[in-house]
């Protein structure tokens, strides 16, 4: 419902807040995700929504009308844009989650769409900047090459945040210096869980490895939601995809990636500020962001 982004939220989704992107250009947050994804390779997204919210999506990814496109005849780069929003929209289709029952529950409306593939999972409200010339979904797709795994990505975080993020623990993988093979994960451990059960070997002192925001799931996993579903196995009243997380990992394990690169939430006051700051000290107004700071 975006409640942390209320009175705004009335008036737009947050997955349409805009910001302006690295390019210079003014999109949605839901539109730089998308152009991450699709730059990366992948060909098709799947967005699951809330009843009644899916028009407002797709009258953003589309084509400018004949109607309107005169208004832009001087301004040919609108136009380039006008036909990028056409060609992601094409790429959409959206599924509807009846009831708000949590983030796996909302992974599950997927279930028919997604078929008998693995599938790249990422958060609506939340943007990766990459530390390198890969994008930060490129990274976790050239991992997935490698590995033919799920796979969960990981940023070293400090004790004091743990409260925010599901928490990972596992041995690294000696021929893949960034991966981990998970043995355990804790949705939002507190301090001495954490410090007894979540702690990794040359991390620095009091950081573990949470997670990121985006990861690549085989199918099972929704094997494993549909039985919480059934038999109502719900935390804090949510079906949880953690949880969810914690069988697969039991069932045929699971690979954690730290990612290089930074995960900006942009859901908050704080933290909407923070991804608009960040995009524009990575992209074509840093320059004059730091002289005017």
């Amino acid at each position: 419902m975006g409640t942390r982004l209320y009175p705004a939220t009335n008036a737009v989704q947050k997955e349409m807040f805009p910001l302006v992107d690295r390019d210079g250009v003014v999109k949605p947050v839901i539109q730089i995700i998308a152009e991450e994804v699709l730059a990366a390779g992948i060909e098709e997204l799947c967005m699951v929504v809330q009843p009644g919210m899916q028009q407002q999506f797709q009258q953003h990814f589309q084509e400018l009308s004949e109607h309107e496109k005169p208004f832009f005849k001087n301004k040919p780069e609108k136009l380039t844009q006008s036909d990028r929003l056409g060609q992601i929209g094409r790429c959409i289709t959206y599924v509807e989650q009846e009831t708000q029952e949590g983030y796996g529950h909302a992974v599950f409306c997927s279930r028919e769409w997604v078929g008998n593939e693995h599938f790249l999972l990422l958060l609506g409200d939340h943007l990766y900047i990459s530390n390198t010339a890969d994008s930060c979904t490129a990274q976790l797709i050239k991992a997935y090459n490698h590995f033919h795994a799920s796979i969960y990505t990981l940023q070293q975080t400090p004790l004091n945040q743990l409260h925010l993020f599901g928490t990972a623990a596992g041995d690294r993988i000696e021929d893949y210096p960034s991966a981990y093979k998970l043995n355990r994960i804790i949705e939002k451990p507190d301090r001495e869980t954490a410090k007894k059960m979540l702690s990794i070997p040359g991390l620095p002192r009091d950081h573990f490895l949470c997670f990121f925001g985006m990861q690549i799931l085989t199918p099972a996993i929704f094997d494993i939601l549909q039985n919480h579903i059934d038999n109502n196995k719900r935390e804090k009243g949510e079906i949880q995809l953690t949880t969810a997380l914690a069988e697969l990992l039991e069932k045929e394990g699971l690979v954690g990636l730290e990612m290089n690169g930074r995960r900006l939430d942009m859901g908050t006051p704080p933290g909407y500020i923070q991804t608009q700051i960040a995009l524009a000290r990575h992209g074509i107004f840093s320059g004059e962001i730091r002289s005017t700071c």
